[in-house]
């Protein structure tokens, strides 16, 4: 596991999970307003929308949190006016990053994002000065034990997938981003819901790091993420193993 899914694995060890949740709401709280906002307020009309709620399961939102947002969302007052952002930029080791937010004030999150690559080693680029390292994918994730791997396999390429892989972690379909809705659907259609899906962003190609670098990309992300304005930090960078386990010990 490479990038910013094996960064998220490593960063599982750290303790503050009172705090780390409350931050993981709010963040989709944020996006569930964006959503509500973009389209109508009823999921099965808004395919935006049924990713964000899709997100709130996965993070353990309970069911009247998301119910709220999406009441005041939908209202005539309306609430915090959020717009999406995204920064580009080089971090240490020439990792490349791509971070996303949802933001009420673009200039203080802009300096903020500046901060931090000044502050640990990186340098902010321009927009598109680093997407073209990677791939905008679709990402529909489910447990094994909704189907074996050739009856996922058969149902992502019929639903217009490009690809399957099945893990001991589970089933990954991937898409183009602009079949993404469609072949989710398929597949729930088959399936039933599915237990992740969202858009990514996927290195081409990746910077495998040692203790040191991989410490101080770590350090990185962690304060980027750790803003309430990021939504999502991607990364090219691989880890090794042994790597990994010292940075947990």
């Amino acid at each position: 596991m490479a990038g910013h899914s094996q960064f998220k694995n490593i960063m599982h060890r750290k303790g503050a999970q009172d705090a780390k949740r409350a931050k993981q709401f709010a963040k989709v709280l944020r996006e569930i307003t964006v959503a509500t906002r973009s389209g109508l307020p009823d999921p099965a009309s808004n395919p935006r929308l049924r990713a964000a709620i899709s997100m709130a399961r996965e993070v353990n939102m309970p069911k009247d949190n998301v119910e709220r947002a999406i009441k005041k969302a939908s209202g005539a007052a309306g609430g915090d006016d959020y717009v999406e952002v995204r920064y580009e930029g080089y971090g240490p080791a020439g990792v490349a990053l791509i971070v996303e937010g949802l933001t009420d004030n673009r200039n203080r999150t802009a300096g903020e994002v500046r901060a931090a690559f000044s502050k640990h080693g990186g340098s902010l680029g321009e927009t598109n000065s680093v997407s073209f390292m990677f791939q905008r994918l679709g990402v529909i994730s489910y447990p094994l034990d909704v189907a074996s791997e050739d009856e996922m396999l058969e149902a992502a390429i019929e639903a217009g997938a490009d690809n399957a892989e099945t893990t001991e972690e589970g089933h990954e379909v991937t898409c183009a981003m602009e079949n993404f809705f469609a072949v989710r659907d398929a597949l729930e259609s088959r399936f039933g819901e599915a237990q992740s899906s969202k858009l990514d962003w996927r290195p081409e190609n990746s910077v495998t790091l040692d203790e040191d670098k991989a410490r101080s990309v770590m350090k990185l992300i962690d304060v980027l993420e750790d803003s309430d304005d990021i939504q999502a930090v991607y990364a090219n960078f691989d880890i090794p193993d042994d790597v990994a386990e010292a940075l947990a010990a």
